[in-house]
């Protein structure tokens, strides 16, 4: 649901075949020992299988001021798996012949630019052109402050479309607010309700639901930013996402939803099929999350100082679900590190350390980088003896020295490595490198 921010998270694929069952729960314990020791990670992991938990593990804090510790009920917000639900309540209107799939947009919102051309299937899987609202210029000077329904339409139709409809995919949290007001609409009631009686209470997810001010008191988690220390994060009125991004849960009812629905106790086998059908990539809320030839479908999200990651394997039975209030490290590192640990596979625990800087070694590094291989330019400058590095129109954030010559950012599985003599910089992410050269 989050503003992106210079690098996306990504969802490693990787190929192979052979698989053990032996569960190595103790080195997945060193794995969050060692987030814990090095301050990388707050939040909650568990793995269901055949939707029973058979590990979950959680470390850091509710509320840093108080001390209050994150267990097993603390509820956090899920951002974009959100859309994993609204999807649900979309196929089920679609089986209730309230909507279809192929009607437009403009039964609905005909205001909204192009609407006689974007049906309800393109709003599922991104394909409609509406701008991005999260993407507006504007969207940080009031993301805070309630909004209304007529509000959060006169923003999308001033923002336009950036391309015409059904001609590629492009993601869009405006596509899962508009499916909000269908749903409310056909179904005659609010999406909160929605989301209860259809989904959290027939599956008995007592800790799931659309979310408000954040509650501390209720067990909810405040999210939080890094940059020396970790800093409380603003919070995003949940007027704005609604079905985008509202919800709140726990990895523990994320892995009960995820297995029934897969298991077709939700929605029947041709509205999965269709949800599981992906065209450049996207599904109708949902996306691919292979681990070697394993088939997964889930979804990620963030929003605030919130991640999350959900990801389901039908096959096998089993189900991952990660949710953080703060991280300096990738939740798709962790879920590969369950999944191997599942499958009987071998992964490296993390090594954290760090070598000492000043601001004087820095100043060899600042400067503007480009690329024949990448369209954004970079920007490294420093803070208060902190490395910086910033794309062309993206956000900043901070690196850690872990070499001579050599920052990282865990959280996106960034390394920059420099060559000062020939004003050079590599930067390596996802098993690529590409090579920059100061300006």
């Amino acid at each position: 649901m989050k503003k992106s921010a210079l690098v996306s998270f990504l969802i490693l694929l990787i190929t192979g075949s052979v698989f053990s069952q032996e569960f190595d729960t103790a080195k997945i314990d060193g794995l969050f020992t060692t987030l814990e020791t090095h301050d990388r990670f707050m939040g909650s992991v568990a793995l269901s299988k055949n939707g029973k938990t058979i590990y979950s593990k959680t470390i850091g804090y509710v509320n840093i001021e108080t001390k209050q510790k994150i267990n097993t009920s603390t509820k956090f917000r899920v951002g974009s798996i959100s859309k994993m639900f609204t999807s649900t309540l979309t196929f089920m209107a679609v089986e209730e012949n309230k909507i279809s799939l192929d009607q437009p947009l403009a039964d609905f919102f005909p205001t909204v630019k192009n609407a006689s051309d974007i049906t309800i299937g393109n709003l599922l899987n991104h394909r409609s052109g509406i701008i991005n609202v999260t993407s507006l210029p504007s969207y940080l000077l009031w993301n805070t402050q309630p909004k209304t329904r007529l509000q959060l339409l006169e923003l999308l139709e001033q923002g336009g479309s950036v391309f015409t409809p059904n001609s590629k995919a492009e993601y869009s949290n405006s596509n899962y607010v508009l499916l909000t007001f269908i749903l409310e609409d056909v179904f005659k009631d609010n999406y909160a309700n929605l989301i209860k009686d259809r989904i959290t209470v027939p599956l008995k997810l007592s800790n799931t639901y659309v979310g408000s001010s954040i509650a501390p008191t209720n067990n909810e988690a405040y999210s939080y930013n890094y940059d020396t220390n970790w800093n409380k994060s603003f919070e995003t009125d949940m007027s704005i996402p609604l079905g985008a991004g509202a919800i709140v849960s726990t990895p523990i009812d994320l892995n009960t939803f995820a297995t029934a629905l897969f298991k077709g106790k939700l929605i029947s086998k041709n509205s999965l099929k269709q949800m599981t059908t992906f065209t450049e990539g996207y599904g109708m809320g949902s996306f691919q999350m292979p681990y070697f030839d394993k088939k997964g479908f889930g979804h990620n999200g963030g929003i605030d100082g919130f991640t999350s990651q959900l990801a389901c394997f039908p096959k096998d039975e089993i189900s991952v679900a990660i949710t953080s209030n703060g991280s300096r490290y990738g939740n798709n590192d962790i879920l590969i590190a369950i999944l191997a640990a599942y499958y009987g596979k071998s992964f490296r625990l993390p090594n954290f350390n760090t070598v000492t800087v000043t601001p004087k070694d820095l100043e060899q590094y600042l400067g503007t980088y480009a690329s024949r291989q990448k369209k954004l330019k970079v920007t490294i400058t420093q803070n208060d003896g902190t490395l910086m590095a910033q794309a062309t129109g993206q956000s900043s954030f901070p690196l850690e020295a872990v070499e001579k010559h050599a920052f990282e950012f865990y959280l996106a599985g960034v390394r920059l490595e420099f060559e000062p003599e020939n004003k050079t910089m590599y930067l390596k992410q996802g098993g690529g490198t590409f090579t920059y050269k100061m300006e």
